[in-house]
């Protein structure tokens, strides 16, 4: 009996997901194929029809799939068949969740959408009505519309009853456990998604219309503003009476408007859904009086109220004082004998005035009275303090409004804590080409010349290009070079060696100020040269004077702000220029090493190295003539002597033992740059890129998908799934001849992204992380992210002692324990956004949400930033004790958030500098 009703519930599960996909497929078919016809154009606007079956052609394809299989399932019905591992497969996946989220949260867009075509064309409402006469179950397209809201937890329901037929030893129950739960999991996403769509989309309508309703009031909408309640007050003016008001008031502002009651209809936005009319009186007519930010507004109350009652309560004792000695005054200019009507005019004009002024302050004082129905509102303003009395219907509807007041400005206060990011700026960035666009960025750690400076990298497939834009007084685009013919992938500022010669230097009194310090162990070299970036250190710098060496004051930099950056991939042609200097045709300079021979370029670089002044030639070490050892005291500089000769063409001049042990360029932290075609430039900060002489060139067989520093090692991850590990021995510069290599991936899964936690490499390869021992090169740890193997690891940042990590085409981020390798949170993008959407278009918002994902992460003062497909930028508060709420910028971008990151503002730069 348990087997046959098993096959019943599944043969139930059979008709009913066929029903399912046929009413998909008439959606597809007699709906929208028909509509997308150009000879139907006119029955509908193209957009809007895009709007309407949006998600309709994925769920189908899914489903027809999903049917298929359970069509052989019951085909092939035996005692023991599964049927739980086909569900579990089926709603395990991200990508149908995704397409079921981005469905919901277009539900409402779409009825509108018909609701309009209708309105707009009676032609549409014939086809309407033909297509549901043709079509097999003689269904509207409404009711075929709502089929997918309510497909899953009829999903729900036929497992439940699967559950029940199943024994516990049936080798499908632990299947069908899984099955449910994740069913489930879906099914609220899609609740809450349902639910959180119609709220946001009711409360962009009302504000919307609200808006209309008052008059002169503009720009009411903003992305994350609520409706919360009306209020009729009576104001209560010292001069002037009584007068009518009315009280908007919102998640973040309050706005106060006259108020004339009037009845008749009033006019409404043609595009609603949902009228004001269940939230305010629409029946009266509104005209702006003042509206204000709700942080800048207080009640009055307690000893501030009490404080300004005494105030006036005194003025009126001065007053009355003042009229009584001015009768004095009048009794005794009675006693003169000398004419004196002069002065009686006076005393009596002042009285008049003591007078008005003492009616004006016991009116006041009448109205501070303060009965339980009145309320007194203060506000700060540019020119001082300014009061406000309100009298409300009643004590009750006076007590609703102050509790109503008091939680939203408690909420809003939450919200904006120390942690929200200030918007300075936005930076256009010169295109000499079409099709232009960023790939990626990094600060630069060099001399203090260039240690404010954020190297942009973009390219078009065929020039990557280098943009320096410096951070000093403020964000300037200083440059931007051409700098290979290939898009430039990744990018890292790789320190150098820190110098031991503090010694030669005072103690500087800011030493210990605080700095963001990159997560990771020390340089694990035997002597005491740690990277530069580990701490602020005296930087020393050779260079010649006569025969001695020079060393150069430390610059210190006081306490340093960090900033974080951002950029979008708008392929705009039309974008401002900041400069002309933009090379439009990349150009090389020979390539050499720091310690090799010197290399021959190929006829290929030869021609594109046609445009440098002059070729770099070879740094190294030049033995002068004469016998070492020789007229050691004598007077010629050369005798005796080495001289080493950097790669910018300077000399250093000692003995050459010494300029063996001293390596200048090993203590210059340098910039690498990874191309699509597999090369590695190596910049030294403190050389002049503009002159496009690089010190190192590695060429690879493959991309170059992402380069690390840690440990003393710079770690490449190549597209054929290698990864390699250049090193340097103590006070030398880099090595192309001295690195490792082991393959971790292969070339259809390569390390797509690496972070350094804990002193471990954290490399991400497929939907799997592999935690790597930086001295041995052992795995360690394999660590699964989500169950899709089609996707890779493509964001994954450090923070304390979590790992934050998203996978390609995801809207979810996961946070894991850096040690225990414990999923310890996940945070959905996908409501955040569609909130900071609420007041684009429909078509925005349908073209933005369908493919929604995170193109970038960041961490930097304790907040986690996350860039979206969509353009906007999210932040999530890294270090809160309780469960942290993803919070959208205002400022966002047009297209995709290609890269964050995050530089020390220098001392001196102001904030406040001329916006454009």
């Amino acid at each position: 009996p348990g087997q046959d009703m098993r096959k019943h519930v599944i043969m139930t599960l059979l008709d009913t997901e066929q029903s399912y996909v046929e009413s998909l497929r008439t959606l597809m078919q007699g709906y929208m194929k028909p509509l997308k016809q150009p000879e139907n154009s006119l029955l509908c606007d193209p957009s809007l029809v895009d709007e309407i079956f949006d998600q309709i052609p994925e769920l189908l394809e899914h489903h027809e799939q999903f049917l298929e299989q359970i069509h052989d399932c019951v085909q092939n019905w035996h005692e023991k068949q599964k049927v739980g591992d086909l569900l579990v497969q089926s709603f395990s996946k991200d990508v149908l969740v995704n397409i079921y989220s981005a469905y919901i949260d277009n539900f409402l867009n779409a009825k509108d959408a018909v609701r309009i075509a209708k309105e707009a064309r009676p032609a549409f409402m014939k086809f309407l009505e033909q297509s549901m006469r043709e079509n097999k179950e003689k269904q509207a397209l409404s009711d075929l519309m709502i089929k997918p809201v309510q497909r899953i937890p009829r999903y729900e329901l036929l497992v439940k009853d699967l559950l029940k037929h199943t024994p516990e030893d049936h080798p499908d129950h632990p299947f069908l456990i899984d099955a449910q739960r994740n069913i489930k999991q879906v099914a609220e996403r899609i609740n809450k998604g349902m639910k959180s769509a119609e709220e946001v989309e009711r409360n962009a309508r009302i504000v919307q219309e609200i808006e209309s309703h008052i008059e002169g009031m503009e720009d009411l909408q903003a992305p994350l503003r609520r409706f919360l309640r009306q209020e009729m007050v009576v104001e209560v003016k010292a001069v002037g009476g009584k007068k009518d008001r009315s009280f908007f008031l919102f998640t973040d502002l309050l706005v106060c408007t006259t108020l004339k009651r009037k009845s008749g209809s009033l006019r409404r936005s043609s595009m609603s859904l949902y009228t004001a009319a269940s939230v305010i009186d629409t029946a009266s007519k509104y005209k702006l009086l003042w509206k204000l930010p709700l942080e800048d507004v207080d009640i009055v109350k307690g000893a501030s109220q009490a404080t300004n009652r005494e105030s006036v309560q005194k003025s009126i004792c001065r007053l009355d004082e003042d009229l009584s000695t001015l009768g004095q005054v009048s009794k005794l200019s009675e006693t003169l004998s000398f004419p004196h009507q002069s002065l009686d005019d006076v005393i009596k004009d002042l009285m008049a005035a003591i007078h008005r002024e003492l009616a004006e302050k016991q009116s006041l004082s009448f109205s501070m009275a303060f009965p339980p129905n009145k309320v007194e509102l203060s506000t700060t303003k540019a020119d001082g303090t300014e009061s406000f009395i309100f009298e409300f219907p009643n004590p009750d509807a006076r007590l609703s409004f102050e509790q109503a007041f008091e939680d939203a400005k408690k909420k809003l206060a939450s919200s904006k804590n120390c942690l929200d990011p200030e918007f300075l700026k936005a930076i256009p960035i010169m295109k000499t080409r079409s099709g232009m666009q960023f790939s990626c960025a990094s600060p630069s750690h060099g001399s203090p010349e260039s240690s404010h400076e954020v190297w942009v990298c973009n390219s078009d497939g065929y020039v990557g290009q280098v943009c320096l834009l410096s951070i000093r007084k403020e964000p300037t685009v200083e440059a931007c070079i051409a700098v290979c013919s290939a898009r430039i992938l990744c990018i890292a500022s790789v320190p150098g060696l820190k110098r031991a010669y503090s010694c030669f230097f005072p103690p500087s009194p800011r030493r210990g100020r605080e700095r963001a310090e990159p997560v990771g162990s020390p340089s694990s070299e035997p002597m005491p040269a740690q990277p530069e970036d580990a701490g602020p250190q005296p930087c020393l710098h050779i260079s010649i004077s006569g025969s001695s060496l020079e060393l150069s004051e430390p610059v210190d930099g006081g306490n340093r702000e960090l900033v974080p950056f951002d950029s979008d991939d708008t392929d705009d042609e039309s974008s401002p220029s900041p400069s002309g200097t933009l090379q439009s045709q990349a150009s090389h300079s020979t390539i050499s090493s720091s310690f090799g021979n010197e290399e021959i370029p190929s006829c290929k670089e030869a021609t594109a190295e046609t445009t440098s002044s002059e070729e770099e030639q070879e740094p190294g070490f030049m033995p002068i003539t004469g016998t070492y050892g020789q007229n050691r005291h004598g007077e010629s500089p050369t005798d005796g002597r080495a001289l080493r000769r950097s790669s910018r063409g300077s000399f250093t001049r000692g003995s050459l033992e010494d300029l063996l042990s001293l390596d200048p360029e090993a203590h210059q932290s340098s910039m690498w740059l990874g191309t699509e075609d597999g090369c590695i430039h190596v910049y030294q900060s403190s050389d002049n890129i503009r002159n496009r002489k690089n010190s190192m060139k590695m060429q690879h067989a493959a991309a170059v998908m992402c380069i690390l520093y840690l440990d003393n090692q710079v770690f490449v991850s190549l597209a054929n799934g290698e990864l390699v590990a250049y090193q340097r021995e103590a006070g030398r510069f880099w090595d192309p001849q001295n690195s490792k290599s082991l393959s971790l991936g292969s070339p259809g899964s390569p390390i797509t992204k690496m972070v350094a936690v804990a002193g471990k490499l954290w490399c991400g390869c497929q939907n799997r992380v592999i935690v790597l021992n930086t001295s041995t090169l052992a795995q360690e740890h394999t660590l699964q992210v989500g169950q899709d193997g089609g996707r890779s690891v493509t964001c994954m940042v450090s923070a304390g002692t979590g790992v934050w990590v998203a996978l390609q085409s995801s809207a979810q981020v996961r946070l894991y324990h850096a040690t225990s390798y414990e999923q310890l949170a996940e945070a959905d993008i996908t409501p955040p956004v569609h909130k900071m959407l609420a007041g684009s278009d429909a078509i925005i918002r349908q073209h933005k949400a369908a493919c929604l994902r995170i193109t970038a992460l960041l961490v930097c003062k304790d907040l986690l930033w996350i860039g979206t497909s969509a353009g906007v930028v999210l932040t999530l508060a890294v270090s809160a004790k309780a469960a942290p709420a993803l919070v959208g910028l205002s400022q966002g971008h047009t297209g995709h958030v290609r890269f964050l990151t995050a530089i020390e503002l220098p001392d001196g730069f102001d904030v406040l500098f001329p916006l454009p």
